[in-house]
């Protein structure tokens, strides 16, 4: 399951408390961008999208995933942590007996331990083959099987062991464009790499790996698909599809072009997200040399590696703890909203980020709305449409979108100059109601920090800014504007904020 750095509210207000402001230099990307983004069906601007939930069953123990069999059926598969995967129907709702149930195959001790993943084939109709990653009793390791429906038989295909910590076991499972199955592993636990595995080839942890489960190469009961980048490296596990990662609980594959997209979850500074494009094997994404785009202090860094940059990073000052990666929405009902949109949340802040291709290389990006609490998966139909289950209480929740006028934009005037940068915001009250008080929230580059502001109370932690209102200027009309500024030093990165929130609602951004 996600990792979970912090036990309560208490605890996670104590640790924000004591992190210091991020000093860092940000990583220069050493490549071009690693996916190139298809065309998207939607043109509304992020900020005026609203993502709401609608709770459709209850009374799951502690779901872990939620996946869709493409055989005309309209049901869903969850799976449980302590070894069972339910059944879901709109019509009749979530079943009482289980689908399969391995429980005495399962070890779940631990928070993040358990049936962690669940994959469909595209023959499951015919053949009624599973495919599911879980943590294995005795100790642990983290296990991929098959298993028979007709025939209620589990089949361990492929397991690493994973005894040291109980945390970081990754566990997301998806078949590739290429039919190839996916399962992402963590680095093996423990705080700050300690077994040095993600920088390694012969070791599974730390890894996505790429297997072909359709047939069996003796001895093995899978194959290694020829192409894979680390087949003919000596001493490297040919498993390995990417490295360089700490725990990609949740990857996705877009079905129109085929990229991937990893959630991968920080150690205390960062959450990642990663996109790459089709059929690019090889890549090392970094930990523990680097967390999101900052070297990480004490990491493993190779001489001559080349790291491959996550295409959007958030700070835990937002509230956050642990990414939990979604799917291009490639569904009918929304596609005029959301169509091309990458969604995604976290387990701590339930922020719904959406990020987009912006035609020039970058991303779009702007807060959405909010899912429920502690929400581990988020899944879809086989028409592609949005379900996510939350862990505490155990519901399963249908995901929908709508567009909304944003209530706030903010214009930006920047001057750069060597190590500086002057920033001015004019944020306008594009909304129905007056604002009596006022919090404006921004992230920075990494390598910004503040050093003077005006006609604001301004406080940076980390690279996430809040701007709150001064006496003389809390009160703003519908229609009026009111104009903060800031100066900040970098360190190579001089960009405006990509995205703003007012009173938490986001802001539509113009120059």
């Amino acid at each position: 399951m996600p990792r979970r750095r912090w036990t309560g509210p208490l605890l996670l207000a104590l640790l924000l408390t004591v992190l210091a402001p991020l000093p860092a230099a940000a990583r220069q990307p050493a490549e071009a961008p690693s996916a190139t983004p298809a065309p998207t069906a939607a043109a509304v601007p992020l900020p005026s999208l609203s993502a709401t939930t609608t709770q459709v069953a209850s009374g799951l123990r502690r779901p872990t995933a939620v996946v869709a069999p493409d055989d005309g059926t309209d049901r869903l598969f969850i799976t449980e942590k302590p070894g069972r995967v339910r059944v879901y129907h709109p019509d009749t709702g979530l079943a009482a007996t289980p689908l399969l149930d391995i429980t005495s195959a399962v070890d779940e001790s631990g928070n993040e331990r358990g049936l962690l993943g669940l994959a469909i084939p595209a023959d499951f109709a015919t053949s009624q083959d599973l495919y599911l990653a879980y943590t294995a009793l005795p100790d642990g390791a983290v296990t991929l099987a098959r298993y028979r429906l007709d025939e209620s038989r589990l089949e361990p295909l492929l397991s690493q062991p994973h005894a040291e910590f109980s945390n970081h076991n990754g566990g997301q499972l998806a078949f590739g464009p290429d039919g190839d199955l996916y399962w992402s592993i963590g680095d093996g636990g423990g705080a700050a790499d300690p077994l040095r595995a993600p920088q390694r080839l012969d070791t599974l942890l730390g890894k996505i790996l790429r297997v072909d489960v359709s047939r069996a190469c003796d001895p093995l009961p899978y194959c290694v698909p020829a192409d894979n980048p680390f087949v003919d490296t000596p001493g490297a596990r040919p498993e390995i599809w990417h490295y360089g990662l700490r725990n990609p609980w949740r990857f996705s594959f877009d079905s129109v072009d085929g990229s991937m997209w990893i959630g991968d979850v920080g150690q205390g500074r960062w959450e990642e997200v990663d996109h790459i494009a089709r059929g690019r094997g090889g890549l090392n994404l970094g930990w523990s040399c680097y967390e999101g785009l900052e070297k990480f202090d004490g990491g493993d860094c190779k001489a001559g590696e080349t790291y491959t940059p996550p295409v959007f990073t958030y700070s835990p000052y937002t509230g956050g703890c642990s990414v939990i990666g979604g799917h291009v929405y490639r569904g009918q009902r929304y596609a005029d909203l959301v169509g091309g949109t990458y969604i995604a949340t976290d387990y701590c802040s339930s922020t719904v980020w959406a990020l987009r291709p912006d035609g020039h290389g970058g991303y779009e990006q702007a807060e959405i709305g909010e899912t429920p609490t502690q929400v581990t998966a988020i899944g879809t139909t086989a028409d592609g449409e949005f379900y996510v289950v939350n862990d505490l209480p155990g519901g399963l929740h249908r995901v929908s979108f709508a567009q909304e006028a944003p209530t706030c934009r903010v214009d930006r005037t920047v001057e750069t100059w060597g190590t500086g940068t002057k920033v001015e915001l004019t944020v306008t009250n594009t909304g129905g109601t007056a604002l009596n008080g006022w919090t404006l929230k921004f992230p920075l580059a990494l390598g910004q920090t503040v050093v003077s502001d005006w006609n604001t109370d301004l406080t940076q932690l980390s690279n996430t800014v809040t701007a709150t209102n001064a006496s003389y200027n809390a009160a703003v009309a519908a229609g009026a504007s009111f104009t903060i500024g800031y100066v900040a030093g970098h360190t190579g990165d001089a960009s405006p904020p990509p995205r703003f929130t007012l009173n938490g609602d986001a802001c539509a951004v113009g120059r």
